[in-house]
């Protein structure tokens, strides 16, 4: 086991830079400690109200490989024990990252600068924006394994790309390339792989120049909207607005506006 820190956090103004940080094993989760360390660091940006925005990334040439492979054929590590330990193994360890990814309410960008397979992609899918190297691979590929998503994919995926698309790439396994991936709506750009990181920092600067209140808030309105009706929708967007009309980050934007300058935001 690597006792090295799993993630490598950067600081740039608003917006942190956190990298996967297993290039070896093509970041690979393969130990609980790599979940919990994740949804820490969640735990942490949602703390830190001058975060306004996250990037994520992966070391090396891949975003994330999904499980180590190699663990699951010595069933050792996350896949070691009986069928009642290994349930318990994925509720109290990977399936910790989309819980904390999901409650996080600082928008995510990932930069997907090389493959996203399996519980990689699933990651990807947890992001609220996806910006693709054109070397980027996506593969939904549980049942080539003869598993099944275990952290969630089969509910992530289709609210990316719905579920004709999703059902095709989960009952497959098959892997698709950035292009297709753009086709599907998996993916909002796809730049050269020397740029995929600075694209998503430009997204990440852009959504951190909004007031952070209303940018987490619109957050979480998008991620609430995907199994509320209407009504209980418009109830929860009335509460959210109420609260953004009495911030001074509101008054000073419509000031700004009206004036014709930029705005000073401060850090709520």
């Amino acid at each position: 086991m690597d006792d090295t820190p799993f993630l490598l956090i950067e600081r740039d103004g608003p917006v942190v830079i956190v990298t996967l940080n297993r290039p070896d094993s093509r970041n690979a989760i393969s130990e609980t400690a790599h979940s919990e360390e994740i949804a820490a660091f969640c735990a942490t940006m949602t703390r830190d109200p001058t975060v306004r925005a996250v990037v994520l990334t992966g070391a090396g040439k891949a975003f994330c490989a999904g499980g180590n492979v190699k663990h699951m054929h010595d069933r050792s590590g996350m896949f070691a024990g009986a069928p009642y330990a290994l349930r318990n193994a994925y509720r109290t360890g990977i399936q910790l990252i989309p819980a904390a990814l999901y409650e996080l309410e600082v928008p995510v960008v990932a930069a997907v600068n090389g493959p996203a397979i399996g519980a990689g992609l699933d990651l990807a899918c947890m992001c609220d924006v996806r910006i693709a190297s054109d070397r980027a691979l996506f593969a939904e590929s549980f049942v080539k394994l003869g598993i099944v998503p275990g952290d969630g994919g089969a509910w992530l995926l289709p609210r990316v790309i719905g579920m004709a698309r999703a059902s095709l790439m989960t009952l497959t396994g098959d892997t698709i390339d950035a292009a297709k991936a753009l086709e599907y709506g998996l993916v909002s750009e796809v730049v050269a792989p020397d740029q995929v990181v600075n694209r998503a920092l430009e997204v990440a600067h852009a959504i951190a120049a909004n007031p952070g209140h209303a940018t987490r808030m619109a957050k979480r309105l998008l991620r609430e909207g995907q199994d509320m009706k209407l009504a209980p929708l418009l109830e929860l967007s009335a509460a959210y607005q109420a609260l953004a009309h009495h911030t001074a980050e509101h008054h000073e934007a419509v000031a700004a506006f009206l004036e014709r300058r930029p705005a000073a935001l401060g850090d709520q």
